[in-house]
Order: structure tokens, then sequence, then C-alpha cells
């Protein structure tokens, strides 16, 4: 999780518990008088606001926080946020989950231009994103993220970094590096940036190299002590040049990416499974007995358990112009080419090989104030060039083009600020395969926000929306098996839009002693496309693609109070309710509530943070799915500023789950198979110059 603001760096989180938790203890005197800085710019906000001005709840993460919080996939990374967790597949694949809604339901994005990988198709693909060589990370939930894609019902990802410089260093050249390790896989990591330039030339180059072994669970685990196959090595680097100019910029970067972690939980002895209808048929196993497989030549000790080998290639352009034309404030551009495959092995064999050639532009014009309103109009297009050859190439290859135009508004009068937001998107979906049909569809989507400071240091925001989904290629053509998750699924050609009507409420005091933020939210989905599970066979289940109506209700938030010079404290939890229509019963992997307690201290250059947190049983579960046992988390860090030499050095400590619980995370396919990490201590030294 990561730590509250410092007194001195108060500004609003977008966290809260319940709207009752907005009328704390009045703050001290001393407190009252202290300074706050402005919040932080939300890079993913169309009209780049500050945290304070949103009308729907915003995460931020940069600096010693972002430092902190860190681990070595983003869906960790993120996953102490309250109304965040993640799909943990391991230690190599984890994606955010925001609000109970995961895969294409959230967008990740590079700096405004979308992340190309394989991650929305199946969990246990890895999010093509490093979060060591991220500067910030944004999550906008629900409607706010309505400006990258009417799909993006749960929210957007936005990783910010510096691989395309915006400036040339005032005096040469600056960077930084890090180095960690830690003790639960034995992972060491190291990064690296740097950015040098003279006159109208910028560039930069960066790198990070990861090596984890597996991963040691919580105590009295059956399956042992370590999760067999969960090692983790990646290579990640990118070099980039701007040329920078009075009025903006325009720069290019590529980037490579290669990794390789195990699959933990692949089991074989569901291969021959089969559905006959609604029902599974699991025959024999005859010359499916891997027991005596050869181990490939790795140095790993995870045996014969699959692996993944992946490799992304990526070239982003980014520029910015100011006063572009008459008329125009801004034009902002974003583009990125992807170049994504990776080999799932058995033993030394390819077994399945997924290959996704993608790109994404975006073009963004802000115009001055007209009557008052000022505003984005854009366009952005997309395509995705999928396929997948093997064992376990349950999707025909397809093509997906999208294409869309969107304008995003805004008026202030006297304390309020209203905001409106348009998109349409077109959607086109063509299929190799003889015996499936190509697929077209469009949809539009609409969102109404006010923000009203109805008093100093206090705001209340509401935003409504209707945005419409439109079904993924996966959810249209899937058909066979999948090993990795332990399912047969299929897809359903004939699935229409997504139609999600939401309303979300958000209470925020931004400054003084006590800050806090509250939201409460109610997403009614008309025609939700989720796998629904028609049998299982041991654990294997059969999963149909259907459409039923369904809705999310849930709130989310924190509260701090600054008790004095050095110590703060601040409760924070979540909880989200998703459940069918007409009694039809609960949504699966939906994660379960989460309520803690967090004091943090800050003493000449030395800040810590303690931290303890329940998250409780989930019993409210899917048909075929089984309940999941509630935990306590118990998490300790620690940060040291100084010198060496006049190299300013941060040297951190943190430990989590110092108790060693046996945990599992209820939003995980392999939840038994891979328990959550158990007492883990990372140390760390980052420089900067």
């Amino acid at each position: 999780m990561s730590a509250p603001l410092h007194a001195s760096h108060a500004r609003p989180t977008p966290l809260a518990i319940a709207l009752m938790l907005a009328f704390a203890a009045p703050a001290s005197a001393w407190a009252q008088q202290a300074a706050t800085l402005p919040a932080v710019t939300v890079s993913a906000s169309a009209l780049a606001l500050g945290s304070d001005d949103m009308s729907t709840p915003v995460t931020v993460l940069e600096g010693e926080e972002l430092v902190r919080a860190r681990e070595a996939t983003l869906g960790e990374t993120l996953a102490g946020q309250p109304g965040i967790t993640s799909s943990h597949f391991g230690a190599g694949a984890s994606r955010p989950i925001i609000r109970g809604m995961d895969g294409p339901r959230v967008k990740v994005l590079s700096d405004g231009a979308e992340v190309q990988d394989a991650s929305t198709i199946s969990p246990d693909h890895a999010v093509a994103a490093e979060p060591m060589l991220s500067e910030q990370i944004e999550v906008l939930r629900g409607p706010s993220a309505l400006a990258y894609g009417g799909g993006a019902v749960g929210g957007v990802v936005n990783v910010i970094d510096k691989k395309i410089p915006t400036r040339v260093p005032a005096k040469g050249f600056e960077g930084s590096a890090e180095v960690r390790a830690n003790s639960a896989a034995r992972e060491k990591a190291g990064a690296f940036e740097v950015t040098g330039g003279s006159g109208n030339i910028a560039f930069h180059a960066e790198g990070v190299k990861r090596d984890a072994k597996e991963y040691k669970v919580g105590s009295g685990w059956q399956g042992g002590s370590k999760v067999a196959g969960s090692y983790n090595e990646t290579d990640t680097g990118s070099v980039g040049v701007s040329w920078v100019g009075a009025r903006g910029f325009l720069g290019l970067a590529f980037t490579s990416q290669h990794a390789e972690y195990g699959l933990p939980g692949h089991n074989h002895e569901f291969e021959s499974c089969h559905p006959h209808g609604t029902h599974l048929h699991c025959g024999g196993h005859e010359g499916h007995d891997h027991g005596d497989e050869e181990e490939h030549d790795h140095d790993h000790e995870h045996g014969s358990v699959p692996y993944v080998k992946l490799k992304s290639e990526r070239w982003d352009v980014r520029g910015e112009l100011r006063d572009p034309v008459p008329g125009f404030a801004k034009l902002r551009l974003r583009a990125a080419f992807t170049d994504y495959k990776h080999d799932e092995i058995e033993g030394t064999e390819i077994a399945t090989t997924f290959k996704n050639k993608g790109h994404d532009a975006r073009l963004e014009m802000e115009h001055h104030p007209l009557f008052g309103w000022r505003g984005v109009v854009g366009l952005q297009t997309s395509k995705r060039d999928f396929s997948a050859l093997g064992e376990e190439a349950y999707v025909a290859p397809t093509v997906t083009k999208k294409h869309a135009a969107f304008l995003v508004e805004e008026y202030k009068l006297d304390q309020w600020r209203f905001e409106a937001g348009l998109r349409h998107e077109w959607q086109d979906i063509t299929v190799d395969s003889p015996t499936l049909q190509d697929r077209s569809a469009k949809g539009t989507s609409v969102s109404l926000g006010a923000v009203w400071k109805f008093a100093p240091q206090y705001s209340l925001g509401s935003t409504i929306s209707r945005t419409h989904r439109l079904p993924s290629a996966e959810e249209l053509y899937a058909h066979g098996v999948h090993m990795a998750t332990a399912t047969y699924e299929l897809g359903k050609e004939n699935l229409g839009k997504e139609t999600s009507n939401n309303i979300d409420l958000t209470l925020r005091k931004y400054a003084g002693a006590t800050t806090f933020s509250a939201s409460a939210y109610r997403n009614k989905v008309d025609n939700y496309i989720f796998g629904s599970t028609l049998d299982s066979h041991e654990g294997f289940q059969l999963i149909q693609y259907a459409q039923r109506d369904a809705t999310f209700t849930g709130v989310e938030g924190q509260i701090r109070q600054q008790l004095n010079p050095m110590f703060g404290a601040s409760v924070f939890g979540d909880y989200v309710r998703a459940k069918l229509a007409n009694d039809g019963g609960n949504l699966p992997r939906i994660p379960a509530q989460r309520f803690g307690v967090k004091f943090d201290a800050n003493w000449q250059a030395w800040s810590g943070v303690a931290e303890f947190y329940r998250v409780g049983k989930q019993d409210k579960v899917a048909a075929f799915e089984t309940e999941t046992p509630g935990y306590n988390m118990l998490n300790l860090s620690a940060n040291y500023d100084t010198r060496i030499g006049t190299t300013p050095a941060q040297f951190y400590i943190k430990a989590n789950n110092l108790t060693n619980e046996l945990a599992y995370s209820h939003t995980s396919f392999i939840k038994n198979a891979a328990p959550l990490t158990g007492r883990n201590i990372t140390v760390g030294m980052r420089v900067t110059f």
C-alpha cells in the first residue's frame, strides 16, 4: 500500500472509505496554518486538470510514494490503492482490476497511447509496461476514462515515463539510478535513466534488468514453501530523441522488452476435456502423461512447469505544439506501433505462440474558451492484428480496427466546474476462419459531471454517464482449451454491445490537517459480457461468454489526520458488490472488502509507514466458484534521504506481510496454485543526478 501524503505536501487523494468519514475531528490550530502545495496535474485527463478539479476519483503515484509502491508488475504496484486490486497470476503477470472490472474494461496507456500486448486476452499474459521506469502512474476511474474509450468502463491506467524528452536539461544532463533486492523471491533488480542535450536537441536512454527466483508464500501452505515455476526475468531498454522548441516538442523513441516467467498451476490432466452441449466430457489421458517430461535447459528451479518467453518492440511518437492555429491553444499527438510476441513453452517445445502487431494514434486539439467553454476535440485510430498458433490457439486470428472521435468541454462559474464528454466509436473485426463471420459495431458514450467547491478546502463532485463497450474478438470467437486458466472457453458470435449507466459521487477535503476523499458509485450495465461457467470437472471449467444485466455498487476512500508535526494516521478501505440482475447470482472473481489503518512518521531525513489491513472473506461467489478466506496484512517501510558527495540519494527498506500470513487472492484464476507472497523484505537505493 502506498504511504499517505506528508503534511507539507498535502493534496487530495482519491481514496475514501465512506461518506461518514468526511466528518472527522477538527484539525489542531498549528496544522491549520500549514502550507498546501497545488494538486498534481493529471496528464490523462483530457483537459490536464489538477486532481482537486476532477469530478471522479483519481489516484496519482509519484516520487517517494511511487518508489515505495513499485513491484515487478503493474498490477501488484497498484494493488494497494483503495478500489484497485490485481489479477495476480504468479510473479510475471498481473493486471490492474478497478472496481471489480478487469481485462478490456481497464485500458493501460503509455503516456496517452495504448499499450499493445496480449494482457487483455488472458490473465497469464504480462502487461508490457515497466513500473521501475515510470515517473508517475495515474489511475482514472469510471467516466473520467471516456476520452480514451467507451470500453474503459472500469478506468484507465496511464504510465508516465521519460523515454521522449519534453525539455533540454538546464545543466546538459540529468538522470537517476536504482538498485533493489528482496528476500521472498531472491529478486535482484536495477534501473537507470539519463537525459541529455544541447540547443534544441534532447536525448534519453533508460533500462531495467530483473532476476527473481520462485517466490515464498505464507506459512502453512500444503503446496510447500514456494510456488513452483514462479520465477520472473525481465530486460527492458529504451532510447529516445526530441526536438524541443519555444512552443513545444516532437520526439521519437524505441523500446525493447524481453521477459521470461513461469506459469504456475498449469495442469495437463484435462487436455482431453471437451464440451458436449453445456457439459464437459473428460476422457482418458493416454499420451498425455507429462510426469517424465524432459526438463528444458534453464537454470531455474521450475522443473517442467511451462513458461513464457516474451518479446515486445515498440516505437512511440509524441509531440505538443502551443498555439498551432488561431482559436486553438494546444495540439497534442500520441502514436505508437508495437510488434509483440510471446511463446508458451513446455519442456523444450513451443506449445503456443501469441502475436500481436498493433498501432494506436491519437490527435487532440485544445481550443480557446468559446462562450466560456474550454475543451478538447480529438480523433483516435487503432489496429490490432492478433494470432495464436499451437496447442492453446483457442482464438482464431483476427484483425480489429477501431476509430473514434471525441469531445470534452468544461465551464467554470464561481465555485462550480461543469464538464461534458462525448465519444463515438466504430469497430470492425475481421476473422480468419471459414466458419466465423466478420463483425462490425459502433457505439456512442456521453458523460456529464460537476465539481462544487462549497467551502474552503472542500469539494463535492458528481458524474453521470452512459457508455457503450463493443465486444472483443476473444469474447466473440473463443473456442478451445486454455490450460493456463484451467478452462474450455466458448465465444458467442451474436454478442451485442454493453451499455453502462454509471453515477459517481465524491466528497473531498484537500487541505489542512484533515484530508479525505470518499466515493460512492453505482454502475448498472445492460447486456454485461462475462464468462458464465456451465460445468466443472475437478476444477476445470467450461466457460461460455454470455450477456446479462449486471450491477456494480461500491464505496472506496481514505481519511488522513495529521496528529502533530511528526506523526499522521489514516483509515482506508473499499468495497464492491457485483451481481447479475433478477437474482441471477454473483459475478465471478470479484474482490473482497478491505479495511485498514496506517501511521506515518517524518523526522529530519527519515520517513516511515506502518500499515495494517484486513481483506474479508469472499463468500458471494458465482456458480462453480469456491469461497476465499480472508486474511490480515502487516506492512512496514522506512526511507532515509541523504547525499553521496553532492548527489542526492535515498535508501529504503520495506517489509510486506511481516507476519508471514498465508493469503489467497479471490481475483486470481490460480488462487490455490499460487497464493500471495509471504514475508518479503525489500531493500533499495536510488540516486538522482
